[in-house]
């Protein structure tokens, strides 16, 4: 597809041209997510952002200017989703690794019942969460399974666990946060 097959293809999409938007989608998807599975080493999460970025280009299609070629925006458009995917997941790994941190350094203390009562005001925060958020905040950290092994055993997206196991953090520290600073 030549650059101005592209802005005539666009173009009418801009309309609302559902079969011009497939016309896109099936040219390019499968390159797109070639192109960001190289770059996260994560087929899941590669195909994921490719088609969140195609229902924001259907979602937004009225209002997108496009001043390169088509083929261009959509590469650069999945490189960015791709950086802010790997830093986005960067700040979750240092979260929960401080958060682990601090949860090891409290279970390091001899007091019997302050562990005892650290313990219960976690199972009751823990227990506090919507019910499959606290399902996911198990499954990963009392079960060990990975978020893909979550996702496929909940049928749910990887992004969904992700984000689930994001709230679930941000809930825990800010309930404990106050108990952990004892420590």
């Amino acid at each position: 597809m030549n650059r101005q097959e592209e802005q005539i293809l666009f173009e009418k999409i801009k309309t609302g041209d559902e079969k011009a938007f497939e016309a896109l989608f099936r040219h390019y998807y499968p390159h797109l997510c070639l192109y960001a599975t190289r770059i996260l080493k994560n087929d899941s999460a590669a195909e994921e952002i490719v088609q969140d970025l195609f229902v924001r280009l259907w979602e937004k299609r009225k209002k997108t200017e496009i001043e390169t070629s088509v083929k261009h925006y959509l590469f650069r458009a999945v490189k960015n989703q791709c950086l802010n995917y790997i830093k986005h997941n960067k700040i979750k790994k240092d979260y929960s690794q401080k958060f682990l941190a601090e949860t090891e350094s409290a279970a390091l203390n001899d007091n019997f019942e302050t562990h005892t009562e650290l313990f219960q005001k976690m199972e009751e925060s823990i227990a506090e969460l919507p019910e499959k958020r606290q399902e996911i905040f198990r499954l990963n950290r009392q079960e060990g399974l990975k978020y893909r092994e979550i996702a496929e055993k909940l049928n749910i997206s990887i992004k969904t666990v992700e984000t689930q196991m994001g709230l679930a953090m941000k809930t825990l520290r800010e309930k404990l946060r106050d108990f952990l600073v004892i420590f």
